[in-house]
């Protein structure tokens, strides 16, 4: 990662996004090819760096996609996490182990009852 070639708000960015990352769970390493990729995508649609691939140049930015692809079929709502918070609460047991589904049921059974 030649980061000397980011400007501040590039490297903003990028710290922005790995911590995002890493509070969604995923290993230090991985958030750091996460925001890496992401920062050196927009450089390379900006035309900063000396070589970009097509399907960089020609993609939308992800600023500006901002969760466009998340998927069509996904389910629509709270998320599991909120659900789960949801579920502690009104003290649901065996809630860790359940999909953001069962937890849906989970909820809208106690709050029916």
């Amino acid at each position: 990662m030649p980061r000397q070639q980011w400007t501040d708000k590039q490297e903003r960015k990028y710290e922005h996004i790995k911590d995002s990352v890493e509070d969604r769970g995923a290993s230090e390493r991985r958030a750091k090819e996460i925001a890496a990729r992401t920062i050196n995508k927009e450089r390379a649609q900006r035309g900063q760096s000396k070589t970009a691939s097509r399907s960089s140049v020609q993609d939308m930015p992800s600023s500006k996609r901002g969760g466009q692809r998340s998927g069509t079929n996904r389910q629509k709502g709270r998320t599991r996490e909120q659900l789960y918070n949801e579920a502690r609460q009104m003290g649901i047991a065996g809630r860790s182990r359940m999909n953001k589904q069962q937890l849906e049921r989970a909820v809208e059974r106690r709050k029916a009852s």
